[in-house]
């Protein structure tokens, strides 16, 4: 039996679109002798819809599009395993089903439903699904096909150590003798998650002797990230196929006849993280009908990773680098902005800010009694520059990205409706050794980010030899704090009983706690760490956080 991993990037809400590429990749699957073609999870709605799932019109636009497919399939010798939503037709529980349906020959051949409802981190479907009761093999074509999707592989009670469900949906289809599990996947990347994901898998099929087909999306959908990587094991859980890390890919495969064990491509964390944000940027701007993108050059490291990324994902002719020197703006970081510019291939201007925040403070010296000083100042300049940006966005129609990264924003150390202005916060993500890890990787063949910015203390250039150290620990001992606190959870004892300094951790976790308020109001970012700010982390504002 040929079946084919449709492994497609599809848009929440494009019905048409996702339902043409479905019938396209079909075809093309049924043209290579494939009997059985399988796309991922919620495949004609896209994932995540998140509350578009209350809109009636949502889920009628839905089954339309199935009902659309159903037909199709008497046109195209193969079948189609395809997700959408369900409406559940109790009149108890949750209105909805996260639901894959098998369509062959003009007709809907079978339909199930997802029985684990993942509510931690980013994912929310309890609120809308109810979950499947029931978890049975599709007979088809003298074969018994055990389909479950996403999160229903996710709790083999010999794999993990805890367990969020006391169902194994893996294990009742094996036990009813599957003789392949097909997992229908939106599994979302972070760093480490590919290694984990197909270790448990292979756990899968070593542990029930049956191969395992996981088919998983690729794209961006708003701070998400999905790399694909759909795979094929054997049944004593070795990788025979793998498809292709964050593109398109159609993949079959006899499952009478599996190929060699093969090795997995070698695990790259950087690169993986740079082509995550390439992919991110890339389809946040189409999606959101954008094709022009403007950032804010400082001759800096971070706006320098930013504006590399953004040419990756976007071409150097969509994007405009912006300087906005102030009195305190060195002449190296100006020619480190226009150096990676002309390296970069884009559009440069430089658009001084010193006429505004003098116009600025000769119209607040008045009502201070005084000129503005200190941290007021220093936030005029950078609110000044946001002004400036915006102005390019309107004019241009560009969605400004913004470069501050997740050191920066863990601890507060950004301004609000200054640096953090834009439509997009590209790294927000990437701990600061992290960005410096990326330049060295766009780096790797030729110069692009200048050498300069790599080795200059990093600066916001707000007053007067100003440097990061000033306020902040050492970068390296900063970010090991912030993985410790904000991804593992940890208390500062424990922290510091690893042999952190006392002083420093509680002044870390303090300015953590007190700039919630900060992140809640950022452009959303794109997500590359376990835990990143948004929506996967939700954190009171007003409130007492205990050690």
């Amino acid at each position: 039996m040929k079946i084919a991993l449709a492994q497609i990037n599809t848009m929440v809400g494009a019905f048409v679109s996702n339902a043409a590429k479905i019938r396209q990749y079909a075809m093309r699957a049924a043209a290579q002798g494939a009997r059985l073609v399988v796309f991922p999870e919620l495949t004609i709605p896209g994932y995540p819809p998140l509350d578009l799932l209350d809109r009636p019109a949502f889920i009628a636009r839905n089954l339309a599009a199935l009902d659309d497919l159903v037909r199709f399939s008497a046109t195209v010798d193969a079948a189609l395993l395809v997700g959408f939503v369900a409406e559940n037709p109790d009149d108890f529980g949750k209105p909805l089903y996260n639901a894959v349906a098998l369509l062959e020959g003009g007709e809907l051949q079978a339909i199930r439903y997802k029985t684990l409802l993942p509510t931690y981190d980013v994912f929310d479907e309890a609120r809308h699904f109810e979950p499947s009761e029931r978890r049975e093999v599709i007979a088809w074509h003298g074969h018994r096909l055990g389909v479950c999707i996403c999160e229903d592989a996710w709790n083999s009670r010999e794999f993990w150590d805890t367990h969020l469900y006391d169902i194994d949906p893996v294990r009742e289809l094996a036990e009813q003798g599957a003789q392949v599990i097909i997992n229908v996947s939106a599994s979302p990347f972070h760093r480490g998650k590919r290694p984990l994901r197909q270790a448990m898998l292979a756990h899968h099929a070593a542990t029930f002797q049956v191969p395992v087909i996981l088919v998983n999306q690729v794209g961006g959908n708003d701070s998400l990230v999905f790399d694909g990587r759909s795979l094929v094991l054997d049944a004593q859980g070795e990788l025979v196929l793998e498809a292709k890390a964050f593109e398109e890919d159609l993949r079959v495969i006899d499952l009478a006849n599996l190929p060699a064990t093969i090795t997995p491509r070698p695990a790259d964390e950087i690169s993986d993280i740079h082509d995550a944000l390439v992919l991110g940027v890339k389809d946040y701007l189409a999606k959101c009908g954008f094709q022009q993108a403007v950032i804010g050059l400082s001759g800096g490291i971070d706006s320098a990773v930013t504006a590399a990324i953004a040419v990756r994902a976007l071409g150097r002719e969509h994007v405009l680098g912006v300087a906005m020197p102030s009195k305190y703006s060195s002449q190296h970081s100006l020619d480190d902005a226009a150096e990676l510019a002309r390296n970069l291939g884009i559009a440069f201007q430089v658009v001084p800010i010193e006429p505004a925040v003098g116009a600025m403070t000769q119209m607040l010296t008045p009502a201070f009694g005084f000129a503005p000083h200190g941290v007021t100042e220093e936030n005029l300049q950078a609110r000044l520059r946001g002004v400036t940006l915006m102005a390019f966005s309107n004019q241009q129609g560009a969605l400004v990205l913004t470069t501050g990264n997740k050191s920066e924003l863990a601890v507060g150390y950004c301004t609000l409706y200054g640096d953090m202005c834009g439509g997009l916060a590209v790294i927000s993500d990437v701990p600061k050794t992290d960005v410096y890890r990326l330049a060295a990787y766009i780096n790797r063949h030729q110069t692009v980010i200048p050498t300069h910015t790599i080795t200059k203390p990093p600066s916001a250039e707000l007053r007067p030899d100003q440097k990061d150290q000033d306020s902040l620990p050492p970068y390296d001992v900063l970010d090991a704090i912030l993985e410790r606190y904000i991804e593992r959870y940890q208390s500062i004892e424990e922290i510091i009983a690893e042999g952190f300094d006392r002083a420093t951790v509680e002044q870390v976790a303090k300015l953590i706690n007190r700039n919630e308020y900060k992140r809640q109001q950022a452009a959303p970012g794109i997500k590359v760490t376990p835990k990143a700010f948004g929506r996967g982390r939700r954190v009171p504002i007003a409130a007492i956080i205990e050690p």
